[in-house]
């Protein structure tokens, strides 16, 4: 599913408009990416919870000429689901 499907179901579920969808789509994702970024950690009940981990420095391989790369530490967001969404998926 494709972000303008995700608009129409959710404007069909909630008996919304698509603009009204889209707008609320946007806001989630500004609010949790501007939570993450100040590296709050985010929980919804039965959904999941975003945070932010680190990623620690390490050496790698450029498969282009096989040398050996450093690759350097960085953030990334972490995503564990909830209980009710893993159990839809059974």
């Amino acid at each position: 599913m494709n972000k303008a499907q995700l608009i129409d179901a959710m404007a069909t579920e909630a008996k919304l408009t698509k603009v009204d969808s889209k707008k609320a789509l946007e806001a989630f994702i500004n609010v949790v990416g501007k939570s993450l970024k100040k590296g709050e950690r985010i929980g919804l009940v039965g959904f999941g919870s975003f945070s932010v981990g680190k990623r620690a420095a390490r050496k790698g391989v450029n498969p282009q000429n096989g040398k050996e790369i450093k690759i350097p530490a960085k953030k990334v967001i972490k995503f564990k689901a909830g209980s009710d969404l893993a159990g839809k998926v059974k």
